[in-house]
């Protein structure tokens, strides 16, 4: 494995491709420290320092859950305040939209109908940017309506109404340059960049994560280090190393169907030789998709509560008793919604009737089943326990957390790292890209990560369909960093 990370370099395209990647994310991260103008940054620090000390994020669990889609970026009010958010909603709306309507059904058979899907996704993402952007706003005015104690963050000299203009324009500029991060490292660099910039957001938070894991279980709060807490520490790490592990073994853990072809003959006499070969049915086809559309739907009425009513309405009442975080009633509804979404991505994506017919055309069967709706109810019946064992699987995942935090005593900043949305989100966004990297190493002759088994993936061939960016216009790229960079630490020097 080491020395296929040293190939990566030999290779130009890859390490053209790589390169632009980390130049990528070095500007995501830069624009979320970024502060929007007009806020009191010195004020929002402080407070943000006081919340880190004490090992719980501002907003409780559901403050956990956006600094996952922000990286930072909404509790700092950096210029990518809301994230890659707004699009997440939108792409969950048209995916709804997509099986739901029969216009949009037949939209999506047509010729380019996935580009007009695309544009209909971004338009919608602008909208929900833009109503977002304006609560953000109120927010800034009157952090109290949503249960922080902290003093107005807008400089008293800033006029209102230009302020609420001037942010809500900057923060949806900021949502669609994030977008288009995401395509331009989708085409010319490594990986899903949508997926890789909210991997990057959830990495920022880690080494805090550790800070105070190393409080709370060695440190106990005082100045001398407890030898069971090391203990504790050290039967932590390995406890998160067990979960990555079964994490990857169930991402990738595949039905594989025998498929039988017969011997057939061509034109001018030829004949193709028959065999077995295997149809791989994943065991978590949906991936982490129906973990991150139930985390957003359920995110959204506490959202929408504090932001629109008072906290002492009863409307805040109800919501935080059925869909706070911490009540128990809130991971029934999870739980019921990551079922829910699981069979409908399955239902959407996973076709049985055009298998079963592209199998017949091709002369292919499966042993023990006949050609035609036959193998496609058997391909529907296995695909659904396998869906149901993918969305146990992803609902075990999901309450881990929080079992951690009630059991464990552990902070929320800590235990998402163990499980959830964020897990899910890392291991499959870093199998995606060892997958296209070890395609580019084994096109190249050079050996992959693994001599045996290799990483077998269904989405690698939409990624990098680009051309990898000029070395030219790389170098210029760093040396703009280079000179931001150098620009801050002469400032904070100074």
């Amino acid at each position: 494995m080491i020395s296929a990370f040293a190939n990566t370099m030999k290779v130009p395209e890859l390490r053209a491709r790589i390169l632009f990647t980390l130049a990528m994310i070095v500007i995501v991260r830069m624009g979320v420290h970024l502060p929007l103008p007009g806020v009191d940054v010195q004020t929002l620090s402080d407070f943000m320092q006081k919340q880190a000390e004490s090992g719980d994020s501002p907003l409780g669990a559901l403050g956990s859950i956006l600094t996952i889609f922000s990286g930072g970026g909404l509790q700092q009010c950096g210029i990518f305040a809301l994230g890659i958010m707004p699009y997440i909603s939108a792409s969950i709306m048209t995916q709804l939209m997509g099986a739901v309507l029969p216009s949009w059904q037949k939209m999506l058979r047509e010729e380019g109908g996935r580009q007009k899907m695309t544009k209909y996704t971004r338009a919608l993402a602008i909208i929900i940017a833009i109503i977002q952007g304006y609560f953000l706003t109120q927010t800034l005015h009157n952090p109290s309506s949503i249960g922080l104690d902290v003093p107005d963050l807008v400089m008293p000299t800033v006029n209102s109404t230009v302020f609420a203009f001037t942010t809500i324009f900057i923060i949806v500029t900021g949502t669609m340059f994030l977008m288009w991060i995401g395509d331009q490292i989708t085409e010319r660099g490594v990986g899903n960049g949508i997926s890789l910039i909210i991997s990057v957001n959830i990495i920022h938070a880690l080494p805090g994560a550790f800070s105070i894991a190393w409080k709370t279980c060695v440190m106990h709060g005082g100045t001398e280090i407890d030898p069971l807490g090391s203990l504790g520490m050290v039967a932590l790490i390995l406890f998160m190393v067990l979960v990555v592990a079964f994490v990857v073994v169930i991402t990738q853990a595949q039905r594989r169907v025998p498929v039988q072809y017969a011997k057939r003959v061509l034109g001018q006499g030829k004949m193709t030789q028959g065999g077995t070969q295997y149809l791989p049915l994943k065991l978590n086809y949906s991936g982490v998709m129906p973990v991150i559309f139930a985390t957003a739907i359920m995110a959204l009425p506490q959202m929408l509560a504090r932001q629109v009513f008072s906290q002492d309405s009863w409307i805040n009442a109800i919501i935080n008793n059925w869909l706070s975080p911490n009540d128990v009633y809130y991971y029934i509804i999870s739980a019921i919604m990551i079922y829910f979404f699981s069979y409908f991505w399955v239902a959407t994506m996973f076709q049985p009737p055009q298998i079963s017919e592209d199998l017949k055309r091709s002369g292919g069967y499966i042993p023990g089943v006949r050609p035609g709706p036959p193998t496609a109810a058997f391909l529907d019946q296995t695909m659904g326990r396998l869906t149901f064992a993918g969305s146990l699987f992803l609902t075990l995942v999901y309450f881990l957390p929080s079992l951690l935090s009630v059991f464990g005593g552990l902070p929320q900043l800590v235990t998402q790292f163990f499980g959830g949305t964020s897990l899910l989100i890392l291991v499959g966004v870093l199998l995606d890209m060892m997958r296209q990297i070890e395609a580019t190493l084994l096109q190249k002759n050079y050996d992959g990560f693994m001599k045996k088994g290799r990483i077998r993936g269904k989405y690698g061939h939409l990624q990098g369909t680009g051309d990898a960016a000029e070395g030219r216009g790389i170098v210029i790229i760093w040396i703009v960093i280079a000179i931001i960079v150098l620009g801050g630490a002469v400032v904070l020097a100074s």
